[in-house]
């Protein structure tokens, strides 16, 4: 089944950026299962092979799981190894992380004052 699964993402993705896609995704982040890193590496090689003989750059975006800055970094790294410095530019990912400002936040008070904000009260002041 991972690799019928596989196949298919990989076709999909092909078949997006075949059509003009200029970003392909995840998913909309509002499943269950989200951005996980079997499903980008399989979408990113697809983008890879599509560069490789289009010469078109097609950005991606991995939706939804992604919470923390922590999940950020992995990401930066993913795509980093991936496909290179150049997509680690927005104009080539970006990610689809709604809930990832809240702990950016919190990250950026620890750094500012030593200690993590105990509520979004303690971040405003």
């Amino acid at each position: 089944a991972v690799v019928s699964t596989q196949s298919t993402g990989y076709k999909a993705s092909m078949i997006s950026m075949m059509a003009g896609s200029d970003f392909i995704k995840t998913s909309t982040g509002k499943e269950s299962v989200n951005a996980t890193f079997p499903v980008a590496l399989v979408m990113t090689r697809a983008i890879k092979h599509y560069h490789e003989y289009t010469g078109f750059k097609v950005g991606f975006k991995p939706a939804g799981g992604i919470r923390t800055a922590k999940d950020s970094l992995h990401w930066l790294v993913f795509m980093k190894e991936q496909l290179g410095n150049e997509w680690l530019q927005p104009h080539l990912f970006r990610m689809g992380a709604s809930s990832l400002l809240g702990d950016i936040e919190r990250q950026l008070h620890h750094y500012c004052t030593g200690h993590y904000a105990d509520s979004a009260v303690d971040i405003a002041m």
